[in-house]
């Protein structure tokens, strides 16, 4: 055999570069929606369409990906949205997930975008925040709220989103809007000056952030319980499955033996929770099971949108056999809100 012949021969086994490249690729993004399916689809969509629950965005939108950078994707979901049910998801804050499947999210949903990046500007741009939260009250209050706490839109005045996002970035959004969302875009209706108001009322919300993270206690069998020595709760469930916030407070202020299990990342436990409750996220369902007595307490899950999680946790429960279980009809955001007992 020829040297030609030879050489030609031990080439052959080998891919060309791109095709190992595609190979990669494919192989990235089928885990990137291995993971979002897990942690984000129950919130977001199973495409990134978004408002599935807690009016959460949509992220594949044409107009979001386009004017965001991945340093922005991958803040967002690292860090989350404190004081929201955006979890922080990054290992270091007792989330799920560690940096490099952060990193495969963010391709993932680059991988949705099918429109060229905008050029957002940089600079700063002089605006009145006093005329501002009134132009503000008259076009964006009844969905992001009045001081941009968020209604049926995302929360402008949290610190991680304002830490994150530029003004350009913010002033683009208001212009352009989200197309295919309740979002409108403002570009034939503002002034340019009062778009700047806008923008400069926003970013005077921004505080510093300020994440606090303990680690949770790691309870057994004979503790996970309120009130061991308690008699059970009579709930009366709606559908079958939703306890009201009035019945869990009674139960807890009368004594009553029962079992509340917070459904969300770890990250959003360590925020504030209801007392006694165990970090039991919806993800990890089987560490939570065995950590469960089988004596028919009554276990109460719940979250804050208010049950994407919790119905998921408590399907598991049901499906490894225990019944007297309920979701938190009004979510934890809601208990919380109207002065239910807390602790932090």
């Amino acid at each position: 055999m020829s040297a030609m012949v030879q050489a030609q021969d031990a080439g052959s086994n080998e891919q060309p570069e791109t095709t190992q490249q595609d190979a990669r690729r494919n192989s990235e993004l089928g885990q990137g929606k291995n993971i979002y399916q897990i942690h984000c689809a129950l919130c977001h969509g199973k495409t990134g369409e978004g408002y599935i629950a807690d009016n959460a965005p949509a992220l594949s939108n044409q107009d979001f990906l386009a004017s965001v950078s991945d340093q922005f994707l991958w803040r967002s979901i690292a860090n989350g949205r404190p004081g929201t049910p955006m979890a922080a998801h990054a290992e270091r804050y007792n989330g799920p997930l560690k940096d490099a499947e952060i990193d495969l999210l963010v391709t993932l949903m680059r991988s949705w975008q099918q429109e060229e990046s905008v050029s957002i500007p940089t600079g700063h741009r002089s605006g009145n925040v006093e005329v501002g939260q009134a132009e503000f009250t008259e076009h964006c209050a009844e969905c992001h709220g009045q001081r941009g706490e968020g209604v049926t839109a995302v929360s402008l005045n949290n610190p991680e989103f304002l830490a994150s996002a530029s003004d350009g970035q913010i002033r683009w959004a208001i212009l352009q809007g989200r197309r295919g969302t309740p979002m409108v875009a403002f570009r034939n209706q503002l002034s340019e000056q009062t778009v700047d108001n806008l923008v400069a009322l926003i970013r005077s919300w921004q505080q510093d952030i300020v994440i606090r993270v303990t680690k949770p206690v790691h309870t057994s069998p004979q503790n996970v319980v309120i009130n061991p020595e308690g008699s059970s709760p009579k709930f009366k469930l709606r559908a079958g499955r939703y306890v009201s916030a009035e019945q869990v407070d009674e139960a807890m202020q009368k004594g009553e033996r029962l079992i509340i299990l917070d459904a969300r990342p770890t990250s959003n436990w360590d925020e504030g929770r209801i007392p006694g409750a165990i970090s039991a996220p919806h993800h990890d369902a089987a560490s939570t099971i065995d950590r469960l007595p089988r004596d028919g307490t009554w276990i109460v899950s719940y979250c804050a949108c208010p049950h994407a999680y919790s119905d998921k946790l408590t399907d598991e429960l049901r499906r490894a056999g225990f019944m007297n279980t309920a979701v938190l009809d009004e979510g934890v955001a809601w208990w919380e809100k109207n002065d239910y007992p807390m602790e932090y």
